[in-house]
């Protein structure tokens, strides 16, 4: 008696059962609006086709679920998969993202304070709402006992009857189901819990196999030449975070966020790719010699990167991170995460404002000893707290959102506050050419280009980290610049007039490999001057 009530009692199989129908039922209507989409829900046939898919989904999880619940184990593991489907529901229907293993890598990755700027009282709610009935139906369901000999026959027979099911629907909807995955493959992220379930393994056996892996060496045959100068190079790369180009300045964008940098005069490519639209994609893509159109995640976790070949003809390489990490790409040459404790005023709240990088750079040009790289990684508009990017007195567009949960913003103090990012990034940017520009004895220059762009609420999407078959131009057109002073130009034989001229060229990610190469003089096969930026303009000089 519970409450005076009988408590039902049921077996293992029917409760797994009733549990899947509510999975497909409650958290996988992004699937079902998706699917929908593609047919013509006013004719009888598209009803017909949706219910043999609801049959094949419904199904599909509960043969999936039947391999791990017994008596003993149903309850916790249909409680916790309730949760977690609650929760992957309340991602997808909020931000519009989709689950693949990319999207769990990065959610792997991100550090503790990253991850509580997520962690919203929303979600928490959301998770509840959709939980605690059906887990108190659950914990109210008395599991029957029944003999190890029935409990096997049983099974058999639940198991053999779902897979009929499955093997009925599939053969029903084959002909118009198989075009529509194959050509939809972003609509499988969608299918909760398995998305998050299955994504999650690929990622962690990912992290594994690189972790247990030697990277293999690339472009081998490297060498460089003597250089006729006196001056040292130094080249300063600054990985923005999250800044997409329709919002940057120098771009055209309605509002002027990046002032300071209009004054440097640096080159602004105007049309640039990303390789991926999360930092855990594009980070080791960028810096790898194949971009996106030949794009391949096992190669390049499995090979070297063009910091390693330039570390390996002489250039002094160091990467300075204000972010949750380079993704495996700094790991073997010098490398530091900023240490707040070293700038109480800009980390203050535990994160570090990206003003500290500017207090990096004068540490590292102060130790100059040879040609050198230098890479930061910002902290940039990481969202969703795009407020807690920039100070105060950046405040220029109000009212701003000043919510983890965006969705409680309406979508203008969104951008609002994404766009006092960029403006505060823009300072940050110009501050480090100041200190570049004062190094007189050094041939110095800043390339400066975002990770990835994001979405700001166009078509309900939020955040970023689409498949990238179907991400809008908002999170894969990005912002890049380049700034050398007349003195870095002459040394390295280009003029700023061609330069200028080649500077609305469609260039992407993949260029950075081969301008390091050409800028550092490093002789390769494996160097492509057509994907160097400033070869054209190095050959006319």
């Amino acid at each position: 008696m519970f409450f005076g009530f009988n408590r039902p009692v049921m077996r293992v199989e029917t409760v797994t059962l009733l549990a899947s129908l509510y999975f497909s039922l409650v958290f996988n209507g992004p699937f079902w609006k998706a699917v929908s989409e593609f047919y013509d829900l006013s004719s009888g046939y598209a009803w017909v086709v949706m219910s043999a898919y609801f049959v094949m989904l419904t199904t599909l999880q509960y043969l999936v679920f039947l391999f791990f619940v017994n008596r003993y184990t149903v309850k916790p593991i249909l409680s916790l998969l309730t949760i977690l489907s609650a929760g992957v529901f309340y991602f997808i229907t909020h931000y519009g993202v989709y689950i693949d293993s990319d999207m769990v890598t990065n959610v792997l990755e991100t550090d503790p304070r990253e991850a509580g700027e997520i962690l919203t009282p929303g979600l928490v709610v959301n998770v509840v709402v959709a939980s605690i009935v059906p887990i108190a139906l659950l914990c109210l369901v008395r599991v029957r006992r029944s003999t190890l000999l029935k409990a096997v026959v049983w099974r058999m027979v639940f198991m053999a009857s779902a897979l009929i099911c499955v093997t009925s629907a599939l053969m029903m909807t084959f002909h118009s189901f198989s075009p529509l995955m194959r050509n939809n493959p972003e609509m499988r992220y969608l299918v909760t819990p398995g998305n998050a379930i299955v994504s999650t393994i690929e990622s962690v056996s990912d992290h594994f196999r690189k972790s247990d892996s030697l990277r293999l060496p690339i472009a081998e045959d490297a060498t460089r030449e003597e250089s006729a100068h006196t001056r040292r190079k130094v080249f300063l790369l600054v990985l923005g975070e999250t800044v997409r180009a329709q919002n940057w300045g120098l771009n055209g964008y309605g509002r002027q966020t990046t002032p300071q940098l209009v004054s440097r005069a640096p080159f602004n490519y105007s049309s640039v790719t990303s390789c991926g639209t999360s930092t855990a994609v594009s980070v080791p893509c960028m810096f790898s010699p194949i971009g996106r159109n030949n794009y391949d995640k096992g190669y390049i976790e499995s090979h070297e990167s063009v910091l390693d070949v330039l570390s390996r003809v002489g250039v002094d390489v160091q990467w300075i991170d204000n972010q949750s990490g380079c993704k495996g790409v700094c790991d073997r040459v010098p490398h530091a995460k900023v240490v707040a404790s070293d700038y109480p005023e800009e980390c203050s709240t535990g994160r570090c404002m990206d003003a500290v990088l500017v207090s990096e750079l004068e540490r590292a040009l102060t130790d100059v000893k040879g040609d050198s790289l230098i890479v930061f990684h910002e902290l940039g508009n990481h969202g969703p707290a795009y407020y807690a990017r920039y100070p105060g007195n950046f405040r220029k567009w109000l009212p701003e959102c000043r919510n983890e949960d965006i969705g409680q913003c309406n979508d203008e103090d969104i951008i609002n506050a994404y766009d006092n990012a960029v403006l505060y990034n823009d300072s940050i940017l110009s501050r480090a050419i100041d200190e570049l520009a004062a190094r007189k004895n050094l041939d110095v220059s800043l390339l400066y280009v975002s990770d990835h762009g994001e979405s700001l609420g166009e078509a309900g999407v939020y955040l970023h980290g689409l498949p990238y078959i179907i991400a809008s131009d908002e999170q894969t057109h990005v912002p890049m610049i380049w700034w050398m002073p007349e003195r870095t130009m002459q040394d390295i034989g280009i003029t700023a007039q061609c330069m200028q001229q080649h500077s609305d060229d469609a260039v992407s990610h993949a260029y950075l490999f081969d301008t390091l190469l050409g800028f550092f003089d490093v002789r390769t096969s494996s160097y492509r001057p057509d994907q160097d930026l400033a070869a054209a303009c190095r050959q006319m000089g």
